[in-house]
């Protein structure tokens, strides 16, 4: 037999109390009375017939059975509030969002934006750029670009380019050194440590490099460190130092003359970028389009890597 759900106001007004753990703010945050709240909370309580909260003399404490209802009521919510916002973005057919981590939207999409809009000028592109990965059952995210081995359950996953490390430099620093880099170069210059590669599959920092180059005397750890690739790599065209660089969103920089790889050597990875989207946005004709620019974009840029590593050889 099936079970008979409780009102969802009763669940609304439930979820507020424990999120914000205040009836008075939660029922500010619904536009009602502070007794509606309460009464909503007692309906849902008498349907479960279980104590939900401790109602102290100027406060609120879930019981154990709320904290255990909870982390339910709160994540299905959230889907109700993204299934409703996901009908609404197939009506706003020119908006198109896509998330993207900030080193990669500043270095690789951010300075190729001008042609999508060029070749799509109907459509008003968004670019959400954060850490985080989209939840596309509640944000209002179409597509993402994301970095990985490309195995994302129950979403559509292409691969646009793989990753290698590279030591760069700028030009002025090199020059400095008499155009190369030895091992006494190395006790002097500044190691600039981009930590944003630490997941990276098959990758590796600052001290694997220098173990296979046999430069054992130089200390790995010195230097700053950066939680964004593209501050490393801006640090580096600043001359304060070189960086062991994400070549994918450093290629740009290589190519204007700002960064040079003083080595043959570089450090292969196993992942890459991908371009990410749920089965049901593939149909979307903002999200065509821009899955058919980007992978043009990419060929191109997959190629420009490719023959920057033929020459090159992995350690």
């Amino acid at each position: 037999m099936a079970y008979r759900l409780p009102p969802l106001n009763s669940l609304k007004a439930f979820e507020a109390a424990a999120r914000l753990m205040s009836f008075q703010k939660a029922a500010e945050e619904l536009f009602v009375t502070p007794s509606a709240l309460s009464y909503q909370i007692r309906q849902l309580e008498e349907h479960l017939q279980i104590p939900l909260f401790e109602r102290l003399n100027r406060a609120v404490m879930l019981t154990e059975a709320g904290e255990r209802l909870y982390p339910g009521i709160h994540e299905g919510l959230e889907r109700f509030q993204g299934a409703v916002r996901s009908v609404g973005r197939t009506v706003q057919s020119n908006v198109l969002v896509v998330s993207s981590g900030p080193a990669f939207a500043a270095k690789w999409l951010a300075p190729r934006v001008y042609k999508f809009v060029d070749q799509f000028p109907e459509i008003e592109l968004r670019i959400a750029a954060n850490l985080r990965l989209s939840d596309f059952n509640v944000d209002e995210v179409d597509c993402a670009l994301r970095f990985g081995g490309g195995d994302y359950v129950d979403l559509h996953s292409e691969a646009l380019f793989k990753e290698a490390m590279v030591p760069l430099v700028s030009p002025k620093v090199l020059e400095r050194y008499g155009g190369t880099l030895d091992e006494a170069a190395f006790e002097n210059i500044t190691l600039l440590h981009d930590d944003s590669s630490n997941f990276i599959k098959g990758a590796a920092g600052w001290r694997n490099w220098l173990e296979q180059m046999d430069y054992g005397s130089i200390n790995p750890e010195k230097g700053p460190r950066f939680n964004h690739a593209d501050h490393g790599l801006d640090a580096a065209v600043d001359g304060a130092g070189i960086v062991l660089g994400r070549l994918s969103i450093a290629m740009r920089d290589i190519k204007s003359g700002r960064l040079v790889a003083p080595f043959k050597e570089y450090i292969g990875t196993q992942s890459g970028f991908h371009f990410v989207a749920p089965e049901s946005a593939l149909e979307l004709p903002r999200v065509v389009s821009f899955r058919q620019w980007l992978l043009k974009e990419a060929e191109e840029e997959a190629e420009d890597i490719a023959a920057f590593l033929a020459n090159m050889r992995s350690l």
